[in-house]
């Protein structure tokens, strides 16, 4: 039966993912939205961008193809402007005699294909691809190299000296030839991983070459194909001479820091210089003050993204006139955010509240924030008690490492302050262990907690490729989630575009498990009673662990069930949720 010349909505009726109703449903709202009938089946969760590709390949006589079994080939995307590629939405797959194989999402665009033709001048063999993943694989193949040729000619890094009378500028022409490709190199990274919102950059060596990544929502990916083995020596040179670092050391861990100012802003990063078999590795840590300052305006504790049930309860604790409010979870989990959306909620000018921290990584209003300086003397535990001198209503100590600054945090809850920090630990149990590991008495620890937070950040789903997804039983029982009672939910996950990176996420958002110290808990931990005897005295007093808080944001279409399985312990089946 041939295919060609029938509309698009009978094809996906005889392919058989699509039955005759829904055709004539998606036909009406078609016609109200505007839009094309496989984008409005797309965005209903009727079909998928690949059942779409099928039909038009059909509709239009070519052959389809799965990116996600394509190998690609990075010289070939290389030898045309990424610019083109971008514009066109195109993939090219293979050259032959006649011209250029390429992948196409949209067939329909006959005048837009006629143009890309001229522009290229070859003939072209088209096949037709899920837009997604057409968006998803050029994201991958845009490397730091056409990054870089895609900024304008102007773009220049500008490397900041701090001095004694504040801010030299040492424009990179100073230290070495602006147009040494490795400098080039670096600069178009810096820029890319900016772009791409990445809050940290590892440059890896290894038997493939230097591995440049980036970590984006607290996970890395590869920005680009692995570069010759050569730049390695190169690359870290380069780092250390913009971070004040000795260049000639390359058998010891060195850290450094160095600061740019790029359109008209000025951005810290922190560097760690590793040695490793295969030469020198480097991690770039990004502090982008003033675009944190922008995400942080207008923070409360809404926007973290804990449940309303769970978010009455904080909002209560952080308000009561004494005591202390711990936060806990591992590096990376977002405590210090809560606690300033705490500050930044309960905040008044009748009170004074005071912070020690290390470093201060964004300004608060009308806040008191000092800065420890370990190499002057100034730790948190001698911060902590010139604090206590200062006439302070609220304090927040920015962690709790050691038994002196944790016993003076506990004598300042008992005497009447608000005490507002954070400690590594994974549980809101193991909290109260590492305390009691400190030497901090017990009865005296237990009197001034208001409540402990252990916190989690999971990843939210692309909101612009975000599509339905359905999981099997074996799924569920593995993740410890019984199969009769969500098997018929509805699931999604991102598919991945640009928007995202190709990742299918864009963003974290916090899970909570809170812990309210009622005197019937208080009692039981200075009894010294059974981590799981705590667990059932929490839970029956209205606690939600993280595994909770979790499968709520997967039931709530937030997150994904492997994301909450890569953040959260799955219990047992049977247990937990």
């Amino acid at each position: 039966m041939s295919f060609e010349h029938r509309k698009i909505s009978e094809i996906l009726v005889d392919m058989g993912v699509l039955a005759p109703a829904e055709a004539r449903l998606v036909l009406e709202q078609q016609g109200q939205l505007g839009q094309r009938f496989g984008e409005v089946a797309v965005s209903k969760g009727l079909l998928k961008d690949d059942d779409v590709a099928q039909a038009l390949a059909l509709q239009f006589g070519l052959e389809y193809i799965d990116l996600d079994t394509y190998v690609a080939d990075p010289e070939l995307a290389e030898e045309f402007p990424a610019d083109l590629s971008v514009r066109y939405n195109f993939i090219p797959l293979q050259k032959t005699d006649n011209g250029l194989v390429v992948a196409i999402a949209d067939p329909t665009n006959v005048a837009n294909l006629d143009d890309l033709e001229m522009q290229l001048d070859l003939q072209l063999t088209y096949k037709v691809a899920a837009k997604h993943k057409v968006e998803a694989l050029l994201e991958r193949l845009q490397s730091s190299k056409q990054v870089l040729q895609e900024v304008s000619e102007d773009f220049k890094l500008l490397l900041v000296k701090e001095t004694d009378k504040g801010e030299e500028v040492l424009s990179i022409e100073k230290l070495t030839d602006d147009s040494s490709p490795i400098i080039r190199l670096i600069d178009s990274t810096l820029f890319d991983a900016l772009n791409k919102r990445a809050s940290d950059i590892h440059i890896e060596s290894n038997l493939d070459g230097v591995q440049i990544k980036y970590r984006v929502d607290g996970v890395l990916f590869r920005a680009t194909e692995p570069l010759d083995g050569r730049f390695q020596g190169p690359i870290i040179s380069r780092i250390k001479v913009m971070s004040d670092l000795d260049i000639s050391e390359r058998r010891i861990p060195q850290d450094g820091r160095f600061k740019v100012r790029m359109a008209g802003k000025s951005i810290d990063f922190r560097v760690s210089i590793m040695p490793s078999i295969f030469g020198e590795d480097a991690v770039i840590r990004i502090l982008d003050k003033e675009s944190i300052a922008k995400d942080l305006h207008g923070l409360t504790l809404d926007v973290l993204g804990i449940e309303g049930h769970e978010l009455a309860r904080f909002r209560r604790m952080i308000r009561e006139p004494y005591g202390m409010v711990l936060v806990t979870g591992p590096t990376g989990s977002g405590k210090t955010t809560t606690l300033y959306a705490a500050l930044t909620e309960i905040y008044n000018e009748q009170e004074k509240i005071i912070t020690i921290e290390d470093p201060v990584e964004y300004q608060l209003k009308g806040v008191v924030q000092i800065p420890v300086n370990e190499k002057k003397g100034l730790t948190f535990a001698r911060g902590l008690r010139s604090i206590l001198r200062h006439d302070p209503d609220k304090i927040m100590v920015g962690e709790i490492r050691d038994p002196e600054t944790a016993q003076i945090a506990v004598q300042s809850a008992l005497t009447g302050h608000l005490v507002f920090t954070t400690v590594h630990a994974n549980n809101v149990f193991d909290v109260l262990g590492r305390f009691l590991h400190m030497g901090i008495d017990a009865y005296n620890f237990v009197s001034c907690l208001n409540c402990v937070a252990a916190q989690r950040l999971v990843r939210k789903i692309c909101k612009h490729c975000k599509q339905p997804v359905s999981y099997n039983r074996q799924a569920f029982e593995e993740s410890g989630l019984d199969y009769e009672r969500y098997g018929q939910h509805s699931f999604f996950k991102g598919a991945g575009c640009r928007e995202c990176n190709g990742q299918g996420f864009h963003g974290r958002t916090a899970i909570v498990e809170l812990l309210d110290m009622d005197d019937n808990l208080r009692d039981m931990i200075i009894s010294k009673a059974s981590v799981s005897h705590l667990k059932d005295a929490a839970r029956a007093a209205g606690t939600s662990f993280l595994r909770d808080s979790a499968v709520e944001k997967l039931l709530n279409g937030v997150t994904t069930l492997e994301e909450i399985n890569r953040v959260t312990f799955a219990e047992p089946f049977g247990g937990g949720a």
